[in-house]
């Protein structure tokens, strides 16, 4: 695996935190949760996870900004780059002891991603990428898109809004439209794994809304340097701003957007 020194550092800290996630995993019965609304957990393992990342990247690199789910932002002395750090994305799966979660870190340079790690512990998958280096799976698997042409034979990621969520009648109508042309649609519950699996051609496209940026600012990165296409679910749309985002391969973007967007 060759990398930069911040790729590597960010795949250090994805492995130490993986390490005692995977710990608290084997114990879910027992952590200590709190709800922060419905639906959307918060949990004694997921601020821990966040503490260590935090500890080795701000450690070795004390001037980036920060910009973490449970610790929230923070201006660095260095006003070009900053972390963008899920310590466990797919809580509600994690919780529920189903092992589909992962670790997301992105590292943000004048305003856009160019070092991104994705890291699943329960399957031992580390998914990385580095602006112009391609994409990568664990140490020496490149990446690429899926080659699919047909809509028929596409299956495609999403979210399904939950709780307090206001997207709920827009991705029901997604769902009609969509699904008489593709062959299936899924919801796993981890946008960073959804895009992840995006690149590794797994899906042949995801879109969700009412995202936060740490849930798919590594994962945007990875479909790019596989050979995707990303965009905003509004044209226009900033798409860490507003949470909103479409993606798939080239041959098949254009039609489900259309079908998303309801063009």
């Amino acid at each position: 695996m060759q990398g930069s020194a911040n790729l590597n550092l960010m795949i250090k800290a994805a492995r130490r935190a993986g390490k005692s996630l995977v710990k608290d995993f084997r114990e879910v019965e027992n952590l200590q949760v709190s709800t922060k609304g419905p639906g959307d957990f918060v949990s004694k393992a997921d601020r821990e996870a966040e503490r260590l990342i935090k500890e080795d990247l701000m450690g070795a690199r004390p001037t980036y900004g920060w910009l973490g789910e449970e610790t929230g932002g923070e201006d660095g002395a260095d006003p070009t780059r900053r972390w963008i750090v899920d310590p466990l994305d797919g809580t509600t799966n994690f919780l529920h002891g189903m092992p589909h979660w992962a670790i997301s870190i992105a590292l943000e340079h004048k305003g856009e991603i160019v070092s991104a790690v994705v890291y699943d512990p329960a399957k031992d998958e580390m998914f990385w990428a580095e602006k112009g280096a391609g994409a990568w799976l664990n140490d020496n698997r490149r990446l690429r898109v899926s080659g699919r042409r047909s809509m028929a034979e596409a299956v495609f990621a999403t979210g399904v809004p939950f709780g307090a969520k206001k997207t709920l009648p827009a991705m029901l109508a997604d769902l009609a439209r969509l699904m008489p042309a593709c062959a299936g649609v899924r919801r796993w519950g981890a946008a960073s794994l959804d895009l992840a699996y995006v690149a590794a051609g797994r899906f042949d496209g995801y879109w969700e809304r009412e995202l936060q940026p740490w849930d798919i600012a590594a994962g945007l990165l990875l479909v790019k340097e596989a050979g995707g296409l990303v965009g905003p679910v509004r044209e226009g749309d900033d798409i860490l701003g507003r949470g909103a985002v479409l993606c798939a391969n080239e041959p098949l973007f254009e039609g489900f957007g259309k079908i998303i967007r309801n063009a």
